[in-house]
């Protein structure tokens, strides 16, 4: 498959290639979906041979989606599940070390890890899947494996959900903005290509820079010494000396150059760009947020979603830990525990959750 000719692809034909593999697991282990898949086509012979009609009574129809975007909070490296969502101190330890005395959250029955008492405050927000697991120990095949649905391997690359989601939901879905349909806060892992087989259309748009800094410089958008003014002036500079595009007005090649550059400004010094000015947010809510990147990133996420960006990744470093392991989660955690917090809160109160996956997890 050509990754260039992304705009000739027929989504349905994409959707068929990526249901086509079939997930494999370690062999003699039976997934949870195996297990259903076959107990479902055992019933369906029970009742073939029974003489039962099958489809009787009709299943009540699927509840309409109400989802719009997607925020993927990916944890690079991996945090332990004792220490975060699913704490187990009655094992002991040897397991859990110091950070064994979990918190109630405001949902009866539920326990998250010590550190995370604003998520524990947000916990009708978001349900935990403690169940899902996999048997690859190396971060880039895992990390695949996660990010695609589909093992390492084989003579197809395929796409991240969030490539996905892009061609679904983005250019090809009639999506107009200016700011690309996925968005990746604020740099890529590099492990895989998240556009896979989808190629450089479906490709994420990767911030660069850092949303904490005085003046978040975003690649492609932001300059940095170089102010609005003097952006300016350089582009009325160029149209002066522009003299190919004065002889030959109304040429067709020159007028879609002409459209991608009114494009890019727009972007540059329009209301579009305007999106990564943090500036804009009062002090108290950046500081509500956490004054650090993985903080205003998640202010960051908000506004983007708040301006209809279908999906938005933000990966947040530093989970990969291979000593001082509690010293750091001390740190990480309390960071974690204020933007993640915020952010669903945020959500809430602005009326966006119900229309944004919030997903939460990492390799």
């Amino acid at each position: 498959m050509n990754p260039n000719a992304t705009s000739a692809l027929d989504p349905s034909s994409v959707l068929q290639t990526l249901q086509s593999s079939r997930r494999v697991d370690s062999p003699g282990l039976l997934t949870r979906r195996e297990a259903l898949r076959r107990g479902l086509a055992g019933t369906a012979g029970l009742l073939l041979a029974s003489g039962l009609p099958l489809g009787t009574p009709a299943a009540p129809a699927a509840p309409k989606a109400k989802a719009k975007s997607v925020i993927q909070i990916w944890m690079w490296g991996g945090p332990a599940h004792l220490d975060t969502f699913d704490p187990k101190p009655e094992a002991g330890s040897d397991y859990c070390g110091p950070l064994d005395k979990p918190i109630s959250t405001n949902v009866s029955g539920i326990r998250i890890g010590e550190l995370l008492p604003l998520l524990a405050k947000q916990a009708d927000k978001y349900s935990i899947i403690r169940s899902m697991t996999h048997g690859v120990n190396a971060h880039e095949t895992a990390s695949y494996m996660v990010q695609t649905g589909h093992p390492s391997g084989g003579g197809l690359v395929y796409p991240s959900v969030g490539a996905v989601v892009s061609l679904f939901k983005g250019y090809e879905a009639g999506y107009r903005g200016l700011i690309p349909p996925y968005v990746v806060l604020t740099e890529l892992q590099g492990r895989f290509s998240e556009a896979g087989f989808l190629g450089s259309r479906c490709k994420p748009f990767a911030t660069g820079g850092d949303p904490a800094a005085a003046r978040f410089v975003v690649e492609g958008v932001v300059a940095q010494g170089i102010s609005d003014e003097r952006q300016k002036n350089r582009r009325e500079l160029l149209h002066n000396l522009n003299t190919l595009d004065h002889a030959m007005k109304g040429d067709p090649r020159l007028a879609a150059l002409a459209q991608c550059e009114k494009e890019a400004y727009d972007l540059i010094l329009g209301d579009a760009g305007k999106v990564f000015d943090l500036s804009q947010e009062k002090d108290e809510l950046r500081e509500k947020y956490g004054r650090n990147t993985f903080g205003q990133s998640c202010l960051l996420a908000r506004r983007l979603v708040e301006r209809g960006v279908p999906y938005v990744t933000i990966n947040y470093k530093g989970w990969d830990t291979h000593k001082q392991h509690f010293q750091i989660m001390r740190r990480k955690l309390p960071e974690l525990d204020k933007g993640m917090g915020t952010l669903l809160e945020d959500l809430a109160q602005r009326g966006l959750l119900d229309s944004t996956i919030v997903w939460w997890g990492g390799e």
